[in-house]
């Protein structure tokens, strides 16, 4: 079995390219079942944020599962092979196990040791867990990385004095704007990134702000837990006519604000600076909106810049992450090589057991005469002698499970043992008990 991680995110992928894979909320579900239904994939788990698109897949065959796995974002995205390629990221076996660990730690994150990541992970594994599109593999490695991530979270500073998206969005708005007590602001959406954005907002002295989502219920709860006003998405251009910051961050497909909204109100603002900050993806604000005059636009890409202070903090809290972090993923790896070890120990148990089975039914043929108390008392030690022998040569396949040639020892053993017929068998029960497992899963979603 194999580990394969696909990621899209801000490192290798512009804003424009990620808009292009972008996964909706509403959408996922069928994607995961409509890529686990894809030859050699086994199981998956897969999310997209405001800044990556992450595809996880246990694979019987390495270029089997990462041929499919890719060629499944690029029908679902209608975005060519050869571009998918490009842009994504992947990785396989440890590699694509650490970049799971780093990446639910905030490791790998735009900013440094952000925890909303970590639910994310968890929703997106909980959800794979709920359509039963996870199974052994996943099951432990999700809950090792989960885990670990909040371990690190939880015992070190790297998330001390919390920095997001959204918080690097007001600390642009720092730099830019002195008389903050004077100043409006504009919230479009009323999600989780939109609250972090009214919470860090508040925190730095705005009070102003009207929340503006297409639900008016979910905007008038958010407006009444900070205090804030509210107001229909029908509202939004009148709301833009006297505000001096936008912060947008919602789930639409479609510009909530467009070149033509901004064109309409520019003479109203009679050339009143507007700032407006958008961090949804895909993008919320029509890029040509840069164009006009007193108008300042930026994206989840500009926010890179705007590390804050405690970066060099964060990067040494976040080494003591990373040994955290190495310690459970050689835990996992432990965990996996044991697997393939362990129908290696059991032929050799199961060899034993019928070389005593048939070894006693000669003894009994011979000394037919045997009380029950004689049988039983040879019986027993002869398993004796057998599970002496067997000791050491257990203890020792458990020891070279994490050997770099582990699979050239475990054949010698094999051929040493006379066991290449039994491990075959043990190994292809357990592969017929997973597809079994499998088609019962895909069989219960039939009729679901």
């Amino acid at each position: 079995m194999h580990v394969i991680s696909l990621s899209l995110n801000y490192r290798k992928a512009t804003v424009e390219e990620r808009e292009k894979v972008q996964f909706n909320e509403m959408e996922l579900t069928a994607a995961l079942h409509k890529l686990r239904s894809e030859k050699s994939i086994l199981e998956t788990v897969m999310l997209s944020t405001c800044n990556r698109t992450e595809v996880y897949i246990v694979s019987d065959q390495v270029h089997t599962g990462k041929y499919y796995a890719q060629n499944f974002l690029a029908q679902w995205f209608d975005v060519e092979l050869d571009t998918i390629k490009r842009i994504i990221d992947v990785k396989v076996g440890d590699e694509a196990v650490e970049h799971l660990f780093y990446v639910t730690a905030g490791l790998d994150s735009m900013v440094l040791g952000e925890t909303q990541i970590l639910g994310q992970i968890r929703d997106a594994f909980i959800r794979a867990q709920n359509e039963k599109t996870t199974g052994t593999i996943f099951n432990k490695l999700f809950k090792e990385a989960i885990t670990v991530a909040k371990k690190g979270h939880n015992d070190t500073d790297i998330s001390k004095n919390a920095i997001s998206t959204s918080y690097a969005a007001v600390q642009l708005i720092n730099k830019i704007i002195e008389r903050k007590r004077e100043t409006k602001a504009v919230v479009v959406g009323a999600g989780e990134m939109s609250e972090q954005s009214v919470i860090n907002l508040t925190s730095n002295g705005i009070k102003d702000i009207t929340i503006v989502n297409r639900s008016q219920e979910n905007a008038k709860k958010l407006a009444a837990k900070y205090g804030c006003t509210y107001a229909a998405m029908e509202e939004l251009e009148t709301h833009l006519r006297n505000t001096d910051i936008v912060i947008s961050s919602t789930a639409s497909r479609n510009y909530v604000i467009t070149e033509a909204a901004i064109e309409d109100i520019q003479k109203s603002r009679a050339g009143r600076p507007l700032i407006m900050i958008d961090i949804a993806m895909p993008r919320d604000i029509e890029p040509s909106t840069a164009q006009y005059e007193n108008v300042y636009m930026y994206n989840v890409d500009d926010l890179q810049g705007l590390i804050d202070s405690n970066l060099e903090t964060r990067q040494q809290e976040a080494k003591k992450v990373e040994a955290m972090i190495r310690k459970s993923q050689d835990e996992f790896e432990n965990w996996v090589n044991m697997l393939g070890v362990t129908p290696v120990i059991q032929a050799l148990r199961t060899k034993a057991l019928t070389i005593h089975e048939e070894t006693f039914e000669s003894v009994e043929r011979k000394m037919p005469d045997m009380t029950e108390r004689e049988r039983t008392v040879i019986s027993k030690h002869m398993k004796s002698i057998i599970n002496q022998m067997l000791k050491d040569p257990i203890i020792y396949t458990k020891e070279i499970a994490n050997d770099k040639q582990a699979a050239k020892k475990l054949q010698e053993i094999e051929m040493l043992f006379g066991i290449e017929d039994e491990v075959s068998e043990v190994r292809e029960r357990e592969m017929e008990k997973y597809r079994q497992e499998t088609h019962k899963i895909n069989t219960e979603l039939a009729y679901d």
